[in-house]
């Protein structure tokens, strides 16, 4: 059975996250947000947590002492730095989505190469090139091609929405997953993941993208024109293929989800602290006939993040028993998309004018907040696949 009492592990990384999201990240998420690409990487915090609070993350590294239930630590600990903010989040120096595919897919030796790189002196980051301009959600239907050519592969097209691109490929020795087909006729079963390193000449970041939220976090388009790497960087030898993008996501859907509820919990916090100031108390043992208007929002608020956290650690024990946990992982991301929109949605309504302007943190958390509903595949993707596994379809069954 599921347990809800946090190991003493997951307790100390969350006090040690607390402190990071108090004292490094809340007093400088208003200038990250409002000033995308015109400020560096914010490198005081960056090394901060590489060279001397890395401490703290390091049962998240590549190569650490396994604790006994790592993805339940991870989503504990994203969902506390994304209370203090989720854009500062995405910078953290970590393995992320990149590392995950290459954790998933990646021969012992590639594994090895991430964890040497993690290692390093120098802070480093991994991203996954996934999206296209012309398939959207489709990712089965990618047009990068990879082609066989003597000793290497050559890779050429044209990727979207990368997140910590300009961070893997320019401001560290990083790598990039690059999901490419090795014969476009032959659909998905053609389609595999491949290691790109930071400085590989054909690659280039064509623009950053301006965002409506996760500002402090670089989001850019790359291209590949005649990217010429070793056979070797083919991600496990070529044996793993469409699946592994999949089962990629099976860890990080939770793991997005997490990071919604820390900007929820931000948001409720944040409610409930300045209706105290006014003397608003929420009267929790009342029935809600008698509550006011304001204290049934905001008990539906929390109801709504409670169910949402729910799901996202019943996914997270799945995940770290190996148990198949693809149903799962799309509900929690699912529902913590709905309830992060809605209650910084509420959030602002309940206060007013104020909300809506700058002087709260209230609209930046709603516009962060709405990317939970749109990466790692759109609520409406994670809907088709609940109800494909659930009803037993397939793809081409239901669409």
């Amino acid at each position: 059975m599921i347990s809800f009492e946090n190991s003493d592990l997951i307790k100390e990384q969350q006090r040690y996250a607390e402190s990071i999201a108090l004292e490094r990240i809340r007093p400088l998420a208003r200038y990250y947000d409002a000033y995308e690409h015109e400020h560096e990487i914010p490198w005081d915090f960056v090394r901060f947590i590489w060279d001397t609070g890395r401490k703290g993350l390091d049962a998240l590294m590549p190569g650490a002492e396994v604790p006994d239930e790592p993805f339940m630590l991870q989503i504990h600990t994203s969902e506390m730095i994304s209370w203090g903010d989720v854009g500062f989040f995405m910078c953290l120096p970590w393995p992320a989505l990149g590392g995950n595919a290459i954790q998933n897919t990646g021969t012992e030796e590639q594994k090895n190469r991430l964890t040497e790189r993690f290692r390093g002196e120098r802070p480093t980051w991994t991203c996954m090139a996934l999206t296209e301009s012309h398939c959207g959600s489709d990712s089965s239907a990618i047009r990068t091609r990879a082609v066989r050519d003597g000793d290497g592969w050559v890779l050429n097209g044209e990727k979207l929405f990368v997140t910590s691109a300009r961070k893997a490929l320019e401001e560290s020795e990083g790598f990039m997953v690059v999901w490419a087909t090795t014969d476009p006729g032959a659909g998905r079963s053609a389609i595999r993941p491949f290691l790109v390193e930071a400085g590989n000449p054909g690659v280039r970041i064509m623009k950053l993208e301006n965002k409506l939220g996760l500002r402090a976090s670089d989001t850019a388009v790359v291209i590949l024109e005649d990217c010429r790497i070793p056979l070797e960087n083919l991600l496990g030898g070529g044996e793993k293929g469409f699946k592994g993008a999949m089962a990629t996501f099976d860890s990080a859907r939770p793991a997005a989800a997490s990071s919604g509820l820390g900007i929820a919990r931000a948001t409720i916090d944040f409610v409930k602290e300045e209706l105290g100031r006014q003397g608003v108390t929420i009267r929790y043992a009342l029935p809600r006939r008698l509550l006011t208007a304001i204290e049934r929002d905001v008990i539906d608020m929390e109801t709504e993040w409670r169910a949402a956290w729910l799901l996202t650690v019943r996914a997270a024990w799945m995940v770290d028993r190996g148990i198949p946990s693809t149903v799962e992982s799309s509900m929690s991301k699912v529902k913590a998309g709905e309830a992060v929109t809605r209650i910084t949605q509420k959030g602002i309504e309940l206060m007013g004018p104020l909300g809506y302007s700058e002087r709260m943190m209230l609209e930046k958390w709603m516009r962060d907040g709405k990317i939970i509903d749109l990466f790692e595949g759109t609520g409406q993707i994670n809907r088709l696949v609940i109800a494909r596994r659930i009803l037993g379809y397939s793809g081409r069954d239901l669409k």
